[in-house]
């Protein structure tokens, strides 16, 4: 391997400088944001917020310790509450089968290999996994990473360069977006599934650049639609272009065995140049992984750093547990088909009670949609007096005039509670402030 070649490969990827920048950098009047992070914009952010909850005397409701497992319900400070806050979907995190399945990986390997999966990191759960996952999906092979996010983002941070071109839709997870920073390639994002957008763009633009890279998620984390995977294969196709689909929350919640984009379009995951996951979902654990044809995952898995290159290996109780429960998705449809369910009966429900559940269809995440960001926040927090567990989403993880509630689905939810949280909804709906305008 040439070692100055690979080195400046990284440097370009991560966008690094060289010294003699700093020489052609104007002075700057010194300022306390340069040096006091009390001074950062985004700390009087927070004490604005903090200000906001002391002022109005409501309750605290971020950052509380539960107890027990977070499933359906959760236990806060002496209350159990309907939680509609975990992405723990099908229960598995809480699952004796998997929990034993981690214990006896600690037993044989300790909490962690030790070292990188390349030197003396590599268990044989690691390829199990990685086996197992490329028959559920269809995919050629496979490689298990530490973590999500830092799996999505340093996937696109080493394979764009600075002749390639990022194509996006604009509602992607901010996890694609910091891999996107990392590179010198150019982006370009499109309107959230607008698929003649990103022919239009792809028919103006491939001819300029090397690498072309689609960036879509099968279920968007805000607002619970599924992307026209199978037209954006024809539209990658015709151009030549790469496909990365982030799977986090779509793989073992859509589709009728609950795998995916591949079970839900009934598609190969062959036809896919680049499926990402993240353990944190359905798996009901920690880890990130990839999967696709034999030279990509080589070469993420000899030189892309942060997935596997200059990092832990997964840990063996994480990779015990994601093993699994991709045997217990596998081998018990009924899990995933139980969250399609309850999100079905969620959607009905609030619709009938005049409430805005956007887009979402056929997936776990069901958003409630509010007129602002002080009408969210005051929601979450009357709900959680109310024993109902959902967060608010609001500026700048979504626009400011789409804040909302947003309610992950358990394969455990009843009925009854799904009742009793749309009738809390629509009530407070009603009676709902006017909005002060500080937020």
């Amino acid at each position: 391997m040439n070692i100055k070649s690979s080195f400046d490969r990284l440097k370009t990827g991560l966008n690094l400088g060289s010294v003699s920048d700093a020489g052609k950098m104007p002075s700057l009047k010194m300022q306390p944001a340069f040096y006091d992070f009390a001074h950062f914009p985004e700390y009087k952010d927070f004490t604005t917020m903090e200000w906001y909850y002391d002022k109005q005397k409501y309750s605290k409701n971020q950052f509380l310790p539960h107890v027990g497992a977070s499933d359906a319900t959760v236990h806060l400070n002496g209350r159990t509450l309907i939680n509609y806050s975990s992405y723990n979907y099908l229960s598995l995190a809480n699952d004796p089968r998997v929990k034993e399945a981690a214990k006896r990986a600690i037993d044989d390997f300790g909490t962690s290999t030790g070292s990188g999966r390349s030197i003396t990191g590599e268990v044989d759960l690691h390829q199990q996994f990685e086996r197992e996952l490329c028959d559920a999906l269809g995919s050629d092979d496979a490689v298990v990473s530490v973590g999500g996010y830092s799996t999505n983002a340093f996937t696109i941070g080493y394979l764009c360069r600075s002749q390639d071109l990022i194509l996006y839709d604009e509602l992607v997870h901010n996890s694609a977006l910091a891999g996107c920073k990392m590179t010198a390639a150019r982006r370009l994002s499109f309107p959230h599934n607008d698929y003649e957008a990103l022919d239009k763009l792809l028919t103006l633009h491939r001819d300029k650049y090397e690498r072309v890279i689609i960036l879509i998620e099968g279920v968007y984390s805000m607002d619970g639609d599924i992307a026209d995977v199978p037209r954006v294969i024809e539209i990658k196709n015709r151009h030549k272009a790469f496909l990365m689909v982030d799977e986090a929350h779509s793989m073992g919640v859509i589709g009728p065995n609950g795998l995916g984009v591949t079970d839900y379009f009934g598609i190969s995951g062959r036809e896919i140049d680049i499926l990402f996951g993240s353990m944190s979902k359905s798996f009901g654990t920690c880890g990130g992984y990839v999967a696709g044809p034999k030279p990509l995952i080589a070469i993420l898995k000899n030189y892309a750093p942060g997935v596997l290159l200059y990092g832990a290996a997964p840990t063996p109780a994480n990779t015990a547990a994601g093993l699994e429960t991709l045997r217990i998705m596998r081998s018990q449809p009924e899990l995933a088909r139980r969250v399609q369910a309850n999100a079905a009966y969620f959607i009905t429900k609030a619709k009938e009670a005049g409430l805005n559940t956007y887009h979402s269809k056929d997936s776990g995440v069901v958003p409630v949609m509010t007129r602002d960001s002080e009408l969210a926040l005051w929601l979450s927090i009357q709900l959680f007096d109310a024993g109902i567990c959902s967060y608010p989403m609001l500026y700048p993880i979504v626009p400011r005039d789409r804040s909302r509630l947003r309610f992950f689905m358990n394969t455990n939810h009843t009925q009854e509670q799904i009742d009793y949280t749309i009738a809390c909804l629509a009530k407070n709906m009603a009676i709902a402030p006017k909005s002060k305008g500080v937020m």
